[in-house]
């Protein structure tokens, strides 16, 4: 098969596949590395991201820092995508690796609510419609007993939303930042916030522990450049389902490397939420 003769829908479906198994194998070797503090893991995952990202740069002839106009924007993604990695790090290391990607993904139903709020974006009744039964979903993954168990899924959750956040940030960047600047940018930001922090949690690592942590910044930056590249190709419209992907991905690899499934009631949950996605794929599609 000839990439090159692809269309350009397949190569964003293509694309957004692969950023789906790049963040899948994030969370795993996230997981592998063990009970590290979340500091620790987040600089040495944001670490390398910032390494690839710079000779990306280089290699584009691009600009590192962004435009002035754009620096409050900048840093606010920042904030939000370091936020998000923390929480979603900890909700990987206390919960089955499906569970707390798909409680990841429930990031572009925030989306909507805040580029309803902060981009003025309207929202209409099938957009809210959709929010609501995924927030059912999630009541099937978290089954709330009001006890310090849940306290994982709240996290969880909070990743979404500050990821959302983040995203939401991306774009209100769209067209006026390169994303090579962005995800630069970001990785900068974010390593420089957690180094201290790192250093003052601190736990010594084996050299094992070491290399998973590179392999998750590997395979982050993989996912990242991954979506980058699915929507140069195609608009989000026509293949933002095929990010839900990552949960049949996670699902398989806490299976392989874990032994662990998610029980039914979280499966039904998947669905729930996987169906209120499918519900606003066809209805962004028309």
């Amino acid at each position: 098969m000839n990439f090159s003769k692809l269309n350009n829908r397949y190569k964003g479906i293509f694309f957004i596949i692969m950023s789906s198994f790049g963040f899948a194998m994030m969370s795993a070797f996230v997981k592998l590395s063990g009970e590290l503090p979340s500091f620790q893991k987040t600089f040495f995952r944001n670490a390398v991201s910032l390494v690839i990202a710079f000779f990306l740069i280089v290699n584009h002839k691009g600009s590192f820092l962004g435009k002035k106009e754009n620096q409050k924007t900048l840093i606010l993604r920042s904030t939000f995508g370091t936020l998000g990695i923390l929480f979603n790090f900890y909700s990987i290391d206390k919960l089955i690796l499906s569970d707390a990607n798909m409680l990841n993904k429930l990031s572009p139903f925030f989306v909507i609510i805040f580029s309803w709020m902060f981009l003025h974006e309207r929202i209409n009744l099938k957009q809210i419609l959709s929010i609501i039964v995924a927030f059912i979903g999630v009541l099937f993954i978290v089954k709330p007993t009001f006890n310090s168990d849940v306290f994982p899924f709240v996290i969880g959750i909070l990743g979404g939303i500050t990821a959302a956040a983040a995203y939401t940030c991306v774009r209100a960047l769209s067209g006026k930042e390169n994303p090579d600047t962005i995800v630069f940018y970001f990785s900068l930001f974010s390593s420089v916030v957690t180094f201290p922090l790192m250093l003052f949690y601190y736990e010594p690592m084996q050299l094992i522990q070491l290399a998973y942590l590179i392999l998750a910044g590997v395979f982050a930056s993989l996912g990242q450049f991954g979506i980058t590249f699915a929507y140069k190709y195609a608009p989000a419209k026509e293949i933002s389902i095929f990010d839900y992907s990552n949960i049949i991905f996670s699902a398989l690899i806490s299976l392989c490397l874990f032994g662990i499934l998610p029980d039914y009631l979280s499966i039904i949950g998947y669905v729930v939420i996987f169906i209120a996605s499918l519900y606003m794929f066809l209805f962004n599609k028309n």
